[in-house]
C-alpha cells in the first residue's frame, strides 16, 4: 500500500513535458531585380540592323548610318557582337503624283433694239429698225501634276538582350536641299543624338 502511494506521488510531482510546437512555415524570399533598366546615356557603340521595307528601306539604313556617324555622338559598328545597342525598324520612300485642277468661266452678253413706224395711207408705210447685240465669253482651265516623294522611318534602339531603350518615328516630303529619305535620316540621327546628350547631361556624365 505504501509502495502504491509513493508511485502516485511521484507521478504528480514529475515535470510536465511541453506540447510539441507546430511545424514552421517556409517563407519564400521576395525576388529582387538587381539589373538596372536600359540607359541611353551608356550607349556608345551602335549596330544598325537591316530595316524592313524593301529597297527603299535598305537605302534609308545606309543614310541613317552615315548621319549617326556624322553626329559624332556614337561609334557605328558592323559587328553586332561588339555593339552596346542595336537600331532596328522599318522604312519606306514612296513616289506619288499630286494633281491640281482649276477651271474658271466668265461670260457677258449685251443687246439693244429699237423700232419706229409711220403710216401714210394708201399702203405707204415708213419703218426704221435698229438692233445691236454683243456676246463675250472666256474660259480658263489649269491642270498641274507634280511628282513627289514621301519617306517614313520608325526605328527603335534596343539592348543586345532586346530591351527597349529609345524609339522615334520620322517622316518627310523633302527639304530644301535634301530628298525625303535624306531628310528623314537626318531627323532620326539628330533626335537620337540630342536625347543621348540630354541624358548624359542629366546624369552628370562627361560629353
Amino acid at each position: 500500500m505504501l509502495t502504491l502511494f509513493l508511485f502516485f506521488l511521484a507521478a504528480d510531482t514529475a515535470p510536465q513535458q511541453p506540447a510539441p510546437a507546430p511545424p514552421a512555415r517556409s517563407v519564400q524570399p521576395v525576388e529582387e531585380h538587381d539589373e538596372a533598366p536600359p540607359d541611353l546615356s551608356r550607349v556608345r557603340r551602335i549596330y544598325v540592323d537591316v530595316f524592313t521595307g524593301g529597297e527603299s528601306a535598305a537605302r534609308m539604313r545606309e543614310l541613317i548610318m552615315g548621319a549617326l556617324q556624322r553626329s559624332k555622338a556614337f561609334v557605328i559598328t558592323e559587328n553586332e557582337e561588339r555593339a552596346d545597342a542595336i537600331l532596328r525598324g522599318a522604312a519606306k520612300d514612296e513616289a506619288y503624283t499630286d494633281r491640281f485642277h482649276s477651271s474658271e468661266n466668265a461670260n457677258g452678253r449685251a443687246q439693244y433694239g429699237s423700232s419706229s413706224g409711220e403710216g401714210y395711207g394708201h399702203g405707204v408705210t415708213s419703218r426704221a429698225a435698229r438692233n445691236i447685240g454683243g456676246n463675250l465669253g472666256e474660259s480658263e482651265t489649269v491642270d498641274i501634276e507634280e511628282r513627289k516623294h514621301e519617306a517614313t522611318a520608325a526605328v527603335r534602339l534596343v539592348t543586345p538582350d532586346g530591351d527597349l531603350i529609345w524609339s522615334t518615328t520620322q517622316e518627310s516630303h523633302g527639304a530644301k536641299f535634301l530628298s525625303a529619305s535624306e531628310d528623314v535620316a537626318q531627323r532620326v540621327a539628330r533626335q537620337l543624338a540630342s536625347d543621348y546628350r540630354h541624358d548624359r547631361a542629366l546624369k552628370g556624365a562627361q560629353p
